[in-house]
């Protein structure tokens, strides 16, 4: 895999330590709740769909997603994912660009990102802080893009402190350093990660990617096709 390919991952030297504070809150939330016991990463065949389940729209709460299209598009694409999941960052680098081009920005449906950090994967919250300081200065899609290409370079298995990565990719991004840096050292966004966090719960997300369009919740990534058919489905009610 290439998360575990020693030639692809750069060494960090002289890491300053992560902030633990948030880490220790979300997961004593996680611990909290019934469901996320039994959370998992599931993985099916390539292309499977699952079994939706019907869910109410109207009902997505107080939670700060990240919206990406026309606020009044006549479809909702709602996604639940972990930025440190494989299949999650499978869906955003191979198929998210498709539903980007053909169906968001068509006007066909707007698609919107909940932080849903699964608490095996430590170092999933940090990449939840990185994007949501980036998007204070406007690029949370592109640091969200740079995440998930490079999880093989900041995921749990190949480092215990995320933050000299995530600095890289937001100073490649042009951001204003310091107050990228001051945001993610003091945790300014952990509220809304974890309100993030719970509406999955509440929704009953217990796998990474979840999708919810129109009024049904897909436990699984999904492909382009049927992503496009769900979506003409919803816009023809």
């Amino acid at each position: 895999m290439a998360g575990k390919t020693n030639n692809r991952r750069k060494v960090v030297k002289n890491a300053s330590a992560r902030p633990k504070t948030f880490y220790y809150v979300l997961g004593a939330i996680a611990l909290t709740g019934a469901s996320i016991l039994g959370y998992s990463v599931l993985r099916k065949p390539s292309g499977a769909i699952g079994t939706p389940v019907t869910v109410d729209p109207a009902t997505l709460g107080p939670a700060q997603g990240y919206l990406l299209g026309k606020p009044d598009a006549p479809v909702k694409i709602v996604e639940f994912a972990d930025f440190e999941c494989p299949g999650c960052a499978q869906f955003a680098t191979v198929t998210e660009p498709d539903v980007r081009k053909r169906i968001v920005e068509a006007g066909l449906a707007n698609f919107t990102f909940y932080d849903f950090p699964l608490p095996q994967h430590k170092n999933s919250p940090a990449a939840s802080m990185a994007a949501a300081c980036a998007n204070d200065q406007g690029k949370f899609w592109e640091m969200h893009d740079r995440i998930f290409l490079a999880q093989y370079q900041w995921n749990t298995q190949a480092t215990d402190n995320p933050k000299p990565f995530f600095a890289k990719y937001a100073s490649d991004l042009g951001l204003n350093m310091p107050a990228w840096e001051a945001c993610y050292d003091s945790q300014k966004h952990r509220q809304r990660i974890l309100s993030n966090f719970a509406e999955g719960e509440r929704r009953q997300v217990n796998s990474t990617p979840t999708f919810i369009i129109g009024d049904r919740k897909y436990p699984n990534a999904l492909p382009y096709d049927a992503i496009k058919a769900i979506v003409d489905s919803v816009a023809a009610k």
